[in-house]
C-alpha cells in the first residue's frame, strides 16, 4: 500500500490538506508533479530557443548591464545606436542559440526528482519550481552554456568592445566581475530568463491543469484550487 502525503493547497492560500481528502496516492502525488515539470521544461526550451526567444519577451530580454546601460543613452546620443542594438540583438540571439542544450538536464533534474523535493513544489510559492530547477541544473548549465554563448559572441565584432568597457568600469566597481565578461553575462542571464520561464510555464498548469488535457494533472493540480 501507498503511503499517502500531505500537499499544498493552491499556494496563495498558505493551507494545507490530507492527500486522502483528495483521493491522492504518493504516486499520483509523484506522478503528477513530475508531469507538470517536465512538460513546463518542454515548453519553456521550446520558447526560448528560437529566434526572438529571448529579445522579443520582455520578461526575459538581455540588456546591457548596471552602468553600461545608463552609458549606453550617452552612446546613442552621439549616434551609436544602431551599434549598441547590434550588441543587444548579439546577446539575446546567443541566449536563444545555449537554451536548447538545456533540455536533458532539465529532464533529468525531474526524473531524479525524490519525493522531499515534490513536496517543496506542492507546498511552495510561485518560485517553488524556479527554485527546485536552479538548484539542480545551474552550475551545470552554466558549464554547458558558456561555450555554446562565447562561440555565438566571437561572431560579433562588438564583443571585444563590450569586454574592454565592462572590464574598465569593473575596475571603478561599476559593474560586477561576472557582468565585466560579455560571455559570462549572457550565460548568466540567459540561465535567469530560462528559470523565470520554468516558473512562468509551471504556473499555468497550476492555474489550469484541465486545459492540459492530462488525467493525471488534473488529478492532482485540480484538487489544490479549491
Amino acid at each position: 500500500m501507498q503511503r499517502r502525503l500531505v500537499i499544498a493547497s493552491a499556494p496563495a492560500l498558505l493551507l494545507l490538506r490530507p492527500a486522502w481528502a483528495l483521493g491522492l496516492t504518493e504516486g499520483d502525488a509523484n506522478a503528477g508533479i513530475r508531469t507538470a515539470l517536465e512538460r513546463g521544461a518542454n515548453s519553456a526550451v521550446a520558447l526560448l530557443g528560437r529566434p526572438d526567444g529571448f529579445l522579443g519577451n520582455p520578461l526575459v530580454k538581455i540588456e546591457l548591464p548596471g552602468h553600461l546601460k545608463d552609458a549606453a543613452r550617452l552612446l546613442r546620443a552621439t549616434g551609436q545606436g544602431g551599434r549598441l542594438d547590434e550588441l543587444v540583438t548579439a546577446m539575446n540571439r546567443a541566449a536563444e542559440a545555449a537554451v536548447p542544450a538545456a533540455r536533458p538536464l532539465l529532464v533529468k533534474a525531474v526524473k531524479d526528482m525524490s519525493v522531499e523535493d515534490g513536496l517543496k513544489i506542492l507546498k511552495g510559492g510561485d518560485d517553488s519550481v524556479t527554485q527546485f530547477f536552479a538548484g539542480k541544473t545551474r552550475e551545470p548549465l552554466g558549464r554547458q552554456f558558456l561555450p555554446i554563448v562565447t562561440q555565438a559572441t566571437e561572431k560579433v565584432a562588438l564583443a571585444d568592445k563590450y569586454n574592454a568597457v565592462a572590464k574598465k568600469a569593473s575596475g571603478f566597481g561599476l559593474v560586477g566581475g561576472e557582468d565585466a565578461n560579455i560571455q559570462q553575462y549572457v550565460t548568466a542571464r540567459a540561465l535567469d530568463g530560462l528559470y523565470r520561464i520554468l516558473g512562468e510555464e509551471e504556473k499555468k498548469i497550476r492555474q489550469d491543469p484541465v486545459g492540459t488535457g492530462s488525467a493525471i494533472l488534473k488529478k492532482v493540480f485540480g484538487g489544490l484550487g479549491g
